[in-house]
């Protein structure tokens, strides 16, 4: 596992290993070469449900040692847009590791290959359109968003599921993922999981946009809401 795992504007990532590691030690012996190597980043649903994993990104490529002359800028350029702790350990001496601190050695991967795999199969992505993806409006929001759906809205998840194929119906359907396209639902059902996507009529934005689209997948007849009755 790594603390920090950081893209690049150049297409490559940073990531944070540990200094004492056979990792570490054969990146830095292998010079301008590098190592082929493969990080894997897993996506785990926000919820408790059977099998957590929503699906995997496997970045493949070859790791380099960062030169110390690039170092503290390359730290700084990351810690401005992800200002984890473990940052400061990158580099740290045996004082800072004996008070119970991991020192870590910053590395860089460049890309080869991209591929992003979840139950519906699995499909490359290129270096391009990796860089040119910008975050879904809802993403800082959707852990919070699924388990109070989860937990207090058993309705709408009930109501959304009526839109599912009907032998999926009778298994347990849980909120699984939500974004600017569509609602994700898993059923858990005896025979196994399985995910089903309900899309959007279109792409939204904001939470308004958000609200009627869901409200639209819920075959609810008040696309704004309730308001106040004039009298």
């Amino acid at each position: 596992p790594t603390p920090v795992h950081h893209l690049l504007d150049d297409g490559s990532f940073a990531i944070m290993v540990p200094s004492g590691g056979l990792l570490a030690g054969m990146i830095v012996t292998s010079g301008t070469s590098g190592i082929q190597a493969v990080l894997e980043m897993t996506d785990y649903a926000p919820l408790p449900l059977r099998e957590p994993v929503r699906s995997l990104v496997w970045i493949s490529g070859r790791l380099f040692h960062v030169p110390p002359a690039g170092l503290s800028g390359l730290l700084d350029m990351i810690a401005e847009q992800n200002p984890n702790p473990a940052l400061l350990q990158v580099n740290t001496g045996s004082e800072q590791a004996e008070g119970g601190d991991t020192p870590y050695t910053l590395v860089r991967l460049d890309i080869d290959s991209v591929v992003v795999a979840d139950s519906t199969g699995a499909e490359s992505v290129g270096v391009s359109a990796l860089l040119d993806a910008q975050p879904d409006p809802f993403c800082a929001m959707e852990s919070g968003w699924l388990q109070h759906l989860e937990s207090a809205h058993r309705e709408v998840v009930d109501r959304l599921a009526n839109r599912l194929p009907t032998p999926l119906r009778r298994g347990h359907v849980r909120p699984l993922g939500l974004d600017r396209y569509g609602v994700q639902l898993r059923v858990e059902a005896e025979d196994g999981d399985h995910d089903v996507r309900l899309p959007f009529a279109k792409p939204v934005d904001d939470v308004t946009g958000l609200s009627q689209a869901i409200r639209i997948l819920m075959g609810c007849p008040f696309l704004n809401g309730l308001r106040a009755r004039r009298i």
